[in-house]
Protein backbone atom coordinates (compact mmCIF):
# COMPACT_ATOMS: atom_id res chain seq x y z
CA UNK A 1 0.00 0.00 0.00
CA UNK A 2 1.14 3.27 -1.33
CA UNK A 3 -0.71 5.13 1.26
CA UNK A 4 -1.38 4.56 4.59
CA UNK A 5 -4.33 2.47 5.10
CA UNK A 6 -7.95 3.39 7.02
CA UNK A 7 -8.68 0.90 9.34
CA UNK A 8 -12.14 -0.41 9.88
CA UNK A 9 -13.01 -2.55 13.22
CA UNK A 10 -16.27 -4.41 12.02
CA UNK A 11 -17.25 -6.42 9.25
CA UNK A 12 -21.33 -5.64 9.22
CA UNK A 13 -23.32 -3.47 7.59
CA UNK A 14 -21.89 -0.56 9.08
CA UNK A 15 -18.26 -0.90 8.56
CA UNK A 16 -18.45 -2.53 5.02
CA UNK A 17 -20.55 0.24 3.83
CA UNK A 18 -17.46 2.40 4.86
CA UNK A 19 -14.79 0.48 3.58
CA UNK A 20 -16.90 0.26 0.12
CA UNK A 21 -16.90 4.14 -0.12
CA UNK A 22 -13.51 4.90 0.98
CA UNK A 23 -12.46 3.51 -2.39
CA UNK A 24 -10.02 4.33 -4.11
CA UNK A 25 -8.03 4.88 -0.80
CA UNK A 26 -6.49 1.65 0.36
CA UNK A 27 -9.05 -0.49 3.71
CA UNK A 28 -7.58 -2.84 5.85
CA UNK A 29 -11.07 -4.62 8.12
CA UNK A 30 -10.48 -6.48 10.92
CA UNK A 31 -13.04 -8.68 10.42
CA UNK A 32 -13.37 -10.92 13.39
CA UNK A 33 -13.68 -14.37 12.96
CA UNK A 34 -15.04 -14.03 9.66
CA UNK A 35 -16.11 -11.52 7.47
CA UNK A 36 -20.06 -11.04 8.75
CA UNK A 37 -19.91 -13.38 11.08
CA UNK A 38 -19.90 -11.58 14.10
CA UNK A 39 -22.62 -8.94 13.76
CA UNK A 40 -26.21 -7.78 14.24
CA UNK A 41 -26.51 -7.11 10.69
CA UNK A 42 -27.09 -10.98 9.87
CA UNK A 43 -29.36 -11.44 12.94
CA UNK A 44 -31.68 -8.53 11.74
CA UNK A 45 -34.82 -9.91 10.43
CA UNK A 46 -37.18 -6.69 9.40
CA UNK A 47 -35.56 -4.50 6.69
CA UNK A 48 -34.63 -1.30 6.05
CA UNK A 49 -37.13 1.58 6.41
CA UNK A 50 -37.65 3.75 3.34
CA UNK A 51 -40.43 6.13 1.76
CA UNK A 52 -40.51 3.53 -1.62
CA UNK A 53 -44.33 3.25 -1.44
CA UNK A 54 -46.80 5.68 -3.60
CA UNK A 55 -48.47 7.55 -0.46
CA UNK A 56 -45.09 7.65 1.42
CA UNK A 57 -42.38 10.28 1.61
CA UNK A 58 -39.20 11.14 3.16
CA UNK A 59 -41.20 13.94 5.48
CA UNK A 60 -43.30 11.30 6.77
CA UNK A 61 -40.70 8.97 8.04
CA UNK A 62 -38.78 12.07 9.50
CA UNK A 63 -41.80 12.86 11.32
CA UNK A 64 -42.50 9.50 12.55
CA UNK A 65 -38.69 9.02 13.33
CA UNK A 66 -38.61 12.28 15.48
CA UNK A 67 -41.96 11.25 17.35
CA UNK A 68 -40.34 7.47 18.56
CA UNK A 69 -38.08 9.42 20.07
CA UNK A 70 -39.79 11.01 22.59
CA UNK A 71 -38.54 14.40 22.32
CA UNK A 72 -34.58 13.97 22.43
CA UNK A 73 -34.50 13.08 18.21
CA UNK A 74 -32.22 15.30 16.18
CA UNK A 75 -35.08 16.74 13.76
CA UNK A 76 -32.39 17.59 11.50
CA UNK A 77 -30.66 14.16 11.43
CA UNK A 78 -33.90 12.48 10.91
CA UNK A 79 -34.58 14.22 7.60
CA UNK A 80 -31.17 13.50 6.74
CA UNK A 81 -32.17 10.27 7.56
CA UNK A 82 -35.54 9.78 5.87
CA UNK A 83 -34.12 11.24 2.39
CA UNK A 84 -31.50 9.13 1.91
CA UNK A 85 -32.97 5.86 2.57
CA UNK A 86 -34.67 5.47 -0.52
CA UNK A 87 -31.55 5.56 -2.54
CA UNK A 88 -29.50 3.48 0.14
CA UNK A 89 -32.28 0.51 -0.40
CA UNK A 90 -32.21 0.97 -4.07
CA UNK A 91 -27.72 0.91 -3.84
CA UNK A 92 -27.99 -2.47 -2.31
CA UNK A 93 -30.53 -3.77 -4.22
CA UNK A 94 -27.89 -3.01 -7.37
CA UNK A 95 -25.62 -4.68 -5.31
CA UNK A 96 -27.75 -7.77 -5.22
CA UNK A 97 -29.65 -8.17 -2.55
CA UNK A 98 -33.04 -9.79 -2.93
CA UNK A 99 -35.54 -7.21 -1.59
CA UNK A 100 -39.10 -8.81 -1.46
CA UNK A 101 -41.51 -7.35 -4.52
CA UNK A 102 -44.71 -7.55 -5.92
CA UNK A 103 -45.98 -9.04 -9.22
CA UNK A 104 -46.02 -5.52 -10.74
CA UNK A 105 -42.12 -5.14 -9.72
CA UNK A 106 -43.56 -2.80 -6.96
CA UNK A 107 -41.87 -3.33 -3.41
CA UNK A 108 -43.50 -5.08 -1.26
CA UNK A 109 -43.02 -3.23 2.15
CA UNK A 110 -43.75 -4.37 5.79
CA UNK A 111 -45.61 -2.24 8.50
CA UNK A 112 -43.69 -2.32 11.73
CA UNK A 113 -44.54 -0.71 15.38
CA UNK A 114 -44.83 3.37 15.41
CA UNK A 115 -44.71 3.60 11.59
CA UNK A 116 -47.59 5.96 10.30
CA UNK A 117 -48.18 3.40 7.15
CA UNK A 118 -46.10 0.37 5.38
CA UNK A 119 -42.44 1.34 4.47
CA UNK A 120 -39.82 -1.47 5.57
CA UNK A 121 -38.08 -2.98 2.70
CA UNK A 122 -37.77 -7.06 3.36
CA UNK A 123 -36.17 -9.75 2.43
CA UNK A 124 -38.28 -13.28 2.72
CA UNK A 125 -40.27 -11.80 5.16
CA UNK A 126 -37.36 -11.83 8.07
CA UNK A 127 -34.12 -12.38 6.00
CA UNK A 128 -33.09 -8.60 5.23
CA UNK A 129 -29.89 -9.00 7.29
CA UNK A 130 -29.02 -12.24 6.03
CA UNK A 131 -29.12 -11.17 2.05
CA UNK A 132 -27.32 -7.65 2.93
CA UNK A 133 -24.31 -9.54 4.84
CA UNK A 134 -23.78 -11.62 1.61
CA UNK A 135 -24.21 -8.78 -0.91
CA UNK A 136 -21.83 -6.64 1.07
CA UNK A 137 -19.33 -9.38 1.56
CA UNK A 138 -19.13 -9.84 -2.26
CA UNK A 139 -18.94 -6.84 -3.03
CA UNK A 140 -15.93 -6.12 -0.24
CA UNK A 141 -14.33 -9.54 -1.21
CA UNK A 142 -14.20 -8.06 -5.05
CA UNK A 143 -12.92 -4.60 -3.98
CA UNK A 144 -9.20 -4.40 -5.06
CA UNK A 145 -9.00 -1.45 -2.67
CA UNK A 146 -10.32 -3.37 0.92
CA UNK A 147 -7.69 -6.23 2.27
CA UNK A 148 -9.93 -8.44 4.48
CA UNK A 149 -8.20 -9.73 7.91
CA UNK A 150 -10.36 -12.38 9.18
CA UNK A 151 -9.55 -13.54 12.49
CA UNK A 152 -8.34 -10.19 13.18
CA UNK A 153 -9.71 -8.59 15.79
CA UNK A 154 -9.35 -4.60 17.90
CA UNK A 155 -8.73 -4.69 21.06
CA UNK A 156 -7.92 -1.00 21.25
CA UNK A 157 -7.46 2.12 19.86
CA UNK A 158 -3.41 4.36 19.65
CA UNK A 159 -3.44 7.42 21.11
CA UNK A 160 -2.11 10.54 19.37
CA UNK A 161 -0.53 12.53 21.56
CA UNK A 162 -3.35 14.02 24.32
CA UNK A 163 -5.99 13.99 22.18
CA UNK A 164 -6.18 12.33 18.76
CA UNK A 165 -6.16 8.70 17.19
CA UNK A 166 -3.43 7.27 15.54
CA UNK A 167 -4.26 3.87 14.69
CA UNK A 168 -5.42 0.51 16.18
CA UNK A 169 -4.23 -2.15 18.28
CA UNK A 170 -5.29 -5.41 17.10
CA UNK A 171 -4.98 -9.17 17.99
CA UNK A 172 -4.89 -12.04 15.12
CA UNK A 173 -6.20 -15.39 14.92
CA UNK A 174 -2.51 -16.72 17.01
CA UNK A 175 -2.52 -14.35 19.75
CA UNK A 176 -0.04 -11.88 18.49
CA UNK A 177 -0.31 -8.03 18.74
CA UNK A 178 0.16 -5.70 16.33
CA UNK A 179 -0.06 -1.88 16.54
CA UNK A 180 -1.81 -0.36 13.02
CA UNK A 181 -1.00 2.93 11.60
CA UNK A 182 -3.97 4.45 10.38
CA UNK A 183 -4.77 7.50 7.98
CA UNK A 184 -8.34 7.48 9.68
CA UNK A 185 -9.81 4.99 12.15
CA UNK A 186 -13.02 3.84 11.61
CA UNK A 187 -15.01 1.48 14.62
CA UNK A 188 -18.14 -0.35 13.43
CA UNK A 189 -18.11 -2.52 16.61
CA UNK A 190 -21.86 -2.95 17.39
CA UNK A 191 -24.05 -2.01 20.28
CA UNK A 192 -23.75 -3.72 23.90
CA UNK A 193 -26.20 -5.71 24.32
CA UNK A 194 -23.82 -8.70 25.22
CA UNK A 195 -23.87 -6.69 28.65
CA UNK A 196 -26.90 -8.11 29.53
CA UNK A 197 -28.02 -11.73 30.43
CA UNK A 198 -31.34 -11.59 27.59
CA UNK A 199 -29.73 -10.37 24.50
CA UNK A 200 -30.18 -10.53 21.03
CA UNK A 201 -26.74 -9.29 20.37
CA UNK A 202 -23.77 -11.17 19.27
CA UNK A 203 -22.08 -12.09 22.55
CA UNK A 204 -18.84 -10.40 21.51
CA UNK A 205 -20.99 -6.59 21.37
CA UNK A 206 -20.37 -5.18 24.71
CA UNK A 207 -19.95 -1.53 24.21
CA UNK A 208 -16.26 -2.02 23.78
CA UNK A 209 -16.61 1.45 21.44
CA UNK A 210 -17.31 4.02 24.51
CA UNK A 211 -14.52 2.39 26.45
CA UNK A 212 -11.93 2.81 23.55
CA UNK A 213 -12.94 6.38 22.46
CA UNK A 214 -13.66 7.54 26.06
CA UNK A 215 -10.23 7.14 27.01
CA UNK A 216 -9.19 9.03 23.82
CA UNK A 217 -11.58 12.14 24.82
CA UNK A 218 -14.22 11.04 23.09
CA UNK A 219 -17.91 12.06 24.47
CA UNK A 220 -20.43 9.74 25.24
CA UNK A 221 -24.21 10.37 24.24
CA UNK A 222 -27.05 9.09 25.85
CA UNK A 223 -25.84 6.04 26.96
CA UNK A 224 -28.84 5.10 29.19
CA UNK A 225 -31.13 4.51 26.43
CA UNK A 226 -30.83 0.89 25.50
CA UNK A 227 -33.97 -0.67 23.51
CA UNK A 228 -35.21 -4.01 24.81
CA UNK A 229 -36.89 -5.84 21.62
CA UNK A 230 -40.46 -6.97 23.35
CA UNK A 231 -40.64 -9.93 21.66
CA UNK A 232 -37.51 -12.21 22.35
CA UNK A 233 -38.45 -15.82 22.00
CA UNK A 234 -38.03 -17.09 25.10
CA UNK A 235 -36.21 -20.27 25.35
CA UNK A 236 -33.21 -20.49 27.19
CA UNK A 237 -30.97 -19.40 24.47
CA UNK A 238 -27.80 -16.89 24.63
CA UNK A 239 -28.45 -15.16 22.18
CA UNK A 240 -32.36 -15.07 22.38
CA UNK A 241 -33.72 -15.39 18.98
CA UNK A 242 -36.00 -12.83 17.67
CA UNK A 243 -39.79 -13.04 16.83
CA UNK A 244 -39.32 -9.99 14.15
CA UNK A 245 -42.10 -7.12 14.43
CA UNK A 246 -43.17 -7.73 11.09
CA UNK A 247 -45.10 -10.72 12.79
CA UNK A 248 -46.93 -8.24 14.47
CA UNK A 249 -47.54 -6.05 11.46
CA UNK A 250 -49.00 -9.30 9.80
CA UNK A 251 -51.53 -9.47 12.74
CA UNK A 252 -49.52 -11.75 15.26
CA UNK A 253 -51.57 -10.89 18.87
CA UNK A 254 -49.75 -10.51 22.28
CA UNK A 255 -51.53 -12.59 24.61
CA UNK A 256 -51.43 -13.71 28.61
CA UNK A 257 -51.60 -17.31 29.87
CA UNK A 258 -55.50 -16.98 29.79
CA UNK A 259 -55.44 -15.95 25.95
CA UNK A 260 -56.45 -12.37 26.49
CA UNK A 261 -54.82 -9.43 25.02
CA UNK A 262 -53.17 -7.07 27.22
CA UNK A 263 -51.81 -4.38 24.53
CA UNK A 264 -55.06 -3.11 23.35
CA UNK A 265 -55.92 -1.56 26.93
CA UNK A 266 -52.57 0.15 27.27
CA UNK A 267 -52.04 1.86 23.58
CA UNK A 268 -54.38 2.93 21.00
CA UNK A 269 -52.18 1.40 18.50
CA UNK A 270 -52.25 -2.27 21.11
CA UNK A 271 -49.71 -4.58 19.17
CA UNK A 272 -48.41 -1.75 16.92
CA UNK A 273 -47.20 1.06 19.71
CA UNK A 274 -43.67 1.93 20.00
CA UNK A 275 -40.86 -0.65 20.94
CA UNK A 276 -40.80 1.15 24.77
CA UNK A 277 -44.55 0.71 25.22
CA UNK A 278 -44.52 -2.59 24.42
CA UNK A 279 -41.24 -3.98 25.78
CA UNK A 280 -42.64 -2.24 28.97
CA UNK A 281 -45.78 -4.47 29.02
CA UNK A 282 -44.70 -7.42 28.24
CA UNK A 283 -42.17 -7.03 31.16
CA UNK A 284 -44.61 -5.96 33.79
CA UNK A 285 -46.78 -9.22 32.56
CA UNK A 286 -44.05 -11.27 33.33
CA UNK A 287 -43.54 -9.94 36.74
CA UNK A 288 -47.18 -10.07 37.31
CA UNK A 289 -47.03 -13.72 36.99
CA UNK A 290 -48.81 -13.73 33.82
CA UNK A 291 -46.79 -14.60 31.28
CA UNK A 292 -46.38 -13.65 27.57
CA UNK A 293 -46.81 -15.06 24.19
CA UNK A 294 -46.68 -13.88 20.68
CA UNK A 295 -50.03 -15.59 19.08
CA UNK A 296 -49.35 -16.03 15.25
CA UNK A 297 -51.80 -18.90 14.26
CA UNK A 298 -54.26 -16.73 12.83
CA UNK A 299 -52.56 -14.33 11.14
CA UNK A 300 -49.45 -16.84 9.61
CA UNK A 301 -50.52 -20.14 10.52
CA UNK A 302 -49.50 -22.39 7.91
CA UNK A 303 -47.36 -20.33 6.18
CA UNK A 304 -45.04 -19.83 8.73
CA UNK A 305 -42.56 -21.37 7.09
CA UNK A 306 -42.70 -19.80 4.08
CA UNK A 307 -43.10 -16.71 5.09
CA UNK A 308 -41.12 -16.28 8.27
CA UNK A 309 -38.45 -19.04 7.90
CA UNK A 310 -35.73 -17.53 10.50
CA UNK A 311 -38.27 -17.58 13.41
CA UNK A 312 -39.91 -20.63 12.07
CA UNK A 313 -36.43 -22.29 12.36
CA UNK A 314 -35.71 -20.89 15.87
CA UNK A 315 -39.20 -22.06 17.33
CA UNK A 316 -38.85 -25.53 15.86
CA UNK A 317 -35.70 -26.62 16.92
CA UNK A 318 -37.11 -25.77 21.11
CA UNK A 319 -39.95 -27.84 20.25
CA UNK A 320 -42.96 -24.98 19.11
CA UNK A 321 -44.89 -24.90 16.27
CA UNK A 322 -46.02 -21.71 15.71
CA UNK A 323 -48.44 -22.71 13.23
CA UNK A 324 -50.35 -23.88 15.82
CA UNK A 325 -49.40 -22.56 19.35
CA UNK A 326 -48.09 -19.69 20.84
CA UNK A 327 -44.57 -18.18 21.11
CA UNK A 328 -43.41 -17.60 24.48
CA UNK A 329 -41.79 -14.04 24.74
CA UNK A 330 -39.69 -11.87 27.01
CA UNK A 331 -37.71 -8.61 26.47
CA UNK A 332 -34.53 -8.81 25.81
CA UNK A 333 -31.61 -5.99 25.06
CA UNK A 334 -31.59 -5.03 21.33
CA UNK A 335 -30.33 -1.67 20.24
CA UNK A 336 -28.36 1.29 21.70
CA UNK A 337 -29.67 4.39 21.03
CA UNK A 338 -26.62 6.08 23.20
CA UNK A 339 -23.05 5.56 21.84
CA UNK A 340 -19.99 7.75 21.18
CA UNK A 341 -20.87 11.11 20.05
CA UNK A 342 -20.78 11.36 16.80
CA UNK A 343 -21.20 14.78 14.13
CA UNK A 344 -23.34 13.49 11.24
CA UNK A 345 -20.45 11.89 9.32
CA UNK A 346 -19.63 9.57 12.08
CA UNK A 347 -16.71 11.79 13.18
CA UNK A 348 -16.26 11.60 17.11
CA UNK A 349 -14.22 14.69 17.64
CA UNK A 350 -11.32 13.56 18.23
CA UNK A 351 -8.78 13.60 15.12
CA UNK A 352 -8.58 10.68 13.30
CA UNK A 353 -11.21 9.02 14.67
CA UNK A 354 -15.37 7.99 13.33
CA UNK A 355 -18.00 5.85 14.88
CA UNK A 356 -20.21 4.31 12.58
CA UNK A 357 -23.73 2.21 12.81
CA UNK A 358 -24.55 1.42 16.29
CA UNK A 359 -21.53 2.23 18.20
CA UNK A 360 -21.92 5.96 17.50
CA UNK A 361 -24.64 8.19 18.19
CA UNK A 362 -25.54 11.13 15.96
CA UNK A 363 -28.89 11.95 17.80
CA UNK A 364 -31.12 10.80 15.13
CA UNK A 365 -32.93 7.87 17.36
CA UNK A 366 -33.34 9.49 20.71
CA UNK A 367 -34.93 7.70 23.72
CA UNK A 368 -36.51 5.05 21.57
CA UNK A 369 -35.73 3.96 17.94
CA UNK A 370 -38.18 3.70 14.74
CA UNK A 371 -38.57 0.04 13.87
CA UNK A 372 -36.39 -0.70 11.15
CA UNK A 373 -34.19 2.65 11.16
CA UNK A 374 -31.04 0.86 12.32
CA UNK A 375 -29.54 -0.57 9.30
CA UNK A 376 -30.41 2.75 7.70
CA UNK A 377 -28.77 4.33 10.01
CA UNK A 378 -25.64 2.19 9.40
CA UNK A 379 -25.83 2.43 5.64
CA UNK A 380 -26.35 6.49 5.77
CA UNK A 381 -23.53 7.29 8.24
CA UNK A 382 -21.30 4.90 7.19
CA UNK A 383 -21.27 6.11 3.63
CA UNK A 384 -20.77 9.71 4.52
CA UNK A 385 -18.04 8.56 6.61
CA UNK A 386 -16.25 7.21 3.90
CA UNK A 387 -16.70 10.33 1.61
CA UNK A 388 -15.30 12.27 4.36
CA UNK A 389 -12.57 10.35 5.55
CA UNK A 390 -11.16 10.60 1.67
CA UNK A 391 -11.46 14.70 1.79
CA UNK A 392 -9.80 14.37 4.92
CA UNK A 393 -5.86 13.51 5.26
CA UNK A 394 -4.39 14.64 9.22
CA UNK A 395 -1.28 13.03 8.73
CA UNK A 396 -2.10 11.15 11.87
CA UNK A 397 -0.11 7.76 10.58
CA UNK A 398 2.91 9.41 11.03
CA UNK A 399 2.58 10.52 14.58
CA UNK A 400 4.01 8.57 17.61
CA UNK A 401 2.94 7.24 20.71
CA UNK A 402 3.67 5.51 23.65
CA UNK A 403 3.61 1.54 23.77
CA UNK A 404 0.41 0.64 24.02
CA UNK A 405 -0.87 -2.68 26.22
CA UNK A 406 -3.96 -4.43 25.92
CA UNK A 407 -6.97 -3.82 28.69
CA UNK A 408 -7.55 -6.36 31.20
CA UNK A 409 -10.17 -9.15 30.36
CA UNK A 410 -13.37 -9.66 31.33
CA UNK A 411 -14.76 -13.17 30.62
CA UNK A 412 -16.04 -16.36 32.10
CA UNK A 413 -17.91 -15.92 35.78
CA UNK A 414 -17.49 -12.23 36.22
CA UNK A 415 -18.48 -11.39 33.33
CA UNK A 416 -21.65 -13.42 33.58
CA UNK A 417 -22.03 -11.61 37.14
CA UNK A 418 -22.24 -8.33 35.32
CA UNK A 419 -24.70 -9.26 32.53
CA UNK A 420 -27.19 -10.71 35.27
CA UNK A 421 -26.60 -7.52 37.21
CA UNK A 422 -27.20 -5.27 34.01
CA UNK A 423 -30.17 -7.15 33.89
CA UNK A 424 -31.56 -6.82 37.08
CA UNK A 425 -30.58 -3.36 37.62
CA UNK A 426 -30.76 -1.55 34.24
CA UNK A 427 -33.09 -3.18 32.35
CA UNK A 428 -36.64 -2.58 30.99
CA UNK A 429 -37.03 -0.75 34.57
CA UNK A 430 -34.77 0.85 36.63
CA UNK A 431 -34.64 2.71 40.22
CA UNK A 432 -32.09 4.43 42.31
CA UNK A 433 -31.83 1.60 44.78
CA UNK A 434 -30.49 -0.52 41.44
CA UNK A 435 -28.85 1.63 40.08
CA UNK A 436 -27.13 2.45 43.12
CA UNK A 437 -26.02 -1.16 43.61
CA UNK A 438 -25.25 -1.92 40.06
CA UNK A 439 -22.35 0.82 40.29
CA UNK A 440 -21.10 -0.37 43.70
CA UNK A 441 -20.68 -3.69 41.90
CA UNK A 442 -19.17 -2.80 38.90
CA UNK A 443 -16.38 -0.25 41.00
CA UNK A 444 -15.63 -3.25 43.08
CA UNK A 445 -14.99 -5.87 39.78
CA UNK A 446 -12.85 -2.46 38.48
CA UNK A 447 -10.76 -2.19 41.66
CA UNK A 448 -10.37 -6.01 41.62
CA UNK A 449 -9.90 -6.98 37.90
CA UNK A 450 -9.21 -3.38 36.36
CA UNK A 451 -10.54 -0.84 34.12
CA UNK A 452 -12.26 -3.78 31.63
CA UNK A 453 -13.93 -2.45 28.48
CA UNK A 454 -17.30 -4.13 29.82
CA UNK A 455 -16.58 -2.32 33.25
CA UNK A 456 -16.50 0.75 31.40
CA UNK A 457 -19.18 0.24 29.02
CA UNK A 458 -21.87 -0.86 32.14
CA UNK A 459 -20.46 2.10 33.84
CA UNK A 460 -21.12 4.88 31.36
CA UNK A 461 -24.85 2.68 31.13
CA UNK A 462 -25.51 3.00 34.93
CA UNK A 463 -24.36 6.61 35.22
CA UNK A 464 -26.68 7.80 32.71
CA UNK A 465 -29.37 5.85 33.58
CA UNK A 466 -28.84 7.07 37.48
CA UNK A 467 -28.29 10.49 36.66
CA UNK A 468 -31.56 10.79 34.32
CA UNK A 469 -34.43 11.17 36.75
CA UNK A 470 -37.67 10.81 34.25
CA UNK A 471 -38.72 8.25 32.44
CA UNK A 472 -38.70 8.99 28.50
CA UNK A 473 -38.61 6.44 25.70
CA UNK A 474 -36.80 3.17 26.42
CA UNK A 475 -35.54 4.81 30.06
CA UNK A 476 -37.76 3.44 32.52
CA UNK A 477 -37.78 4.88 36.40
CA UNK A 478 -39.85 3.50 38.54
CA UNK A 479 -39.15 6.02 40.66
CA UNK A 480 -39.20 8.77 38.11
CA UNK A 481 -42.41 7.77 36.49
CA UNK A 482 -43.40 10.90 34.28
CA UNK A 483 -41.00 13.23 32.13
CA UNK A 484 -39.24 15.91 32.78
CA UNK A 485 -38.59 19.67 31.40
CA UNK A 486 -36.81 20.96 29.62
CA UNK A 487 -35.57 18.00 27.86
CA UNK A 488 -31.41 17.20 27.07
CA UNK A 489 -29.13 14.84 26.03
CA UNK A 490 -26.45 13.24 28.66
CA UNK A 491 -23.15 13.40 27.96
CA UNK A 492 -20.23 12.07 29.61
CA UNK A 493 -16.54 12.17 29.37
CA UNK A 494 -14.08 9.63 31.56
CA UNK A 495 -13.79 12.47 34.10
CA UNK A 496 -17.60 12.58 34.43
CA UNK A 497 -18.14 9.36 34.63
CA UNK A 498 -15.72 9.28 37.79
CA UNK A 499 -17.80 11.90 39.48
CA UNK A 500 -20.81 9.60 39.34
CA UNK A 501 -20.58 7.68 42.28
CA UNK A 502 -22.71 5.14 44.54
CA UNK A 503 -23.99 6.67 47.82
CA UNK A 504 -22.25 3.73 50.07
CA UNK A 505 -18.58 4.90 47.77
CA UNK A 506 -19.89 9.02 48.85
CA UNK A 507 -20.68 8.32 52.23
CA UNK A 508 -17.14 6.46 52.99
CA UNK A 509 -15.52 9.49 51.46
CA UNK A 510 -17.20 12.07 53.73
CA UNK A 511 -16.33 9.98 56.49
Amino acid sequence: MHQPPVVIIGSGIAGLWTALHAAPLPVILLAGNSLGADSSTGWAQGGIAAALGEDDSPARHAEDTVAAGAGLADASAARQLAEAAPGEVRALADLGVPFDRRGDGSWALSTEAAHSGARVARVNGDQAGQAIVAALTRAARSAAHIEIREGWFGRGLLARGAHGCRGVLAQDRTGAWHAISARATVIATGGLGGLYATTTNPPGNRGQALAWAARLGARIRDPEFVQFHPTAIDIDRDPAPLATEALRGEGARLIDDRGQRFMPALHADAELAPRDVVAQAVHRQIVAGRGAWLDAVDAVGRAFPERFPTVYRACTAAGIDPRTQPIPIAPAAHYHMGGVATDSDGFSGVPGLYVVGEAGCTGVHGANRLASNSLLDALVIGRRAGLRIKRTDSGLHLSRGGTEKPGPDLSGQPLRRLRQAMSRHAGVERSAAGLQSLLELIDDMTAERGPADALVAARFVAAGALMREESRGAHARSDFPDQRKPVAHTELGLEQLRQVLPQKTRRRGAA
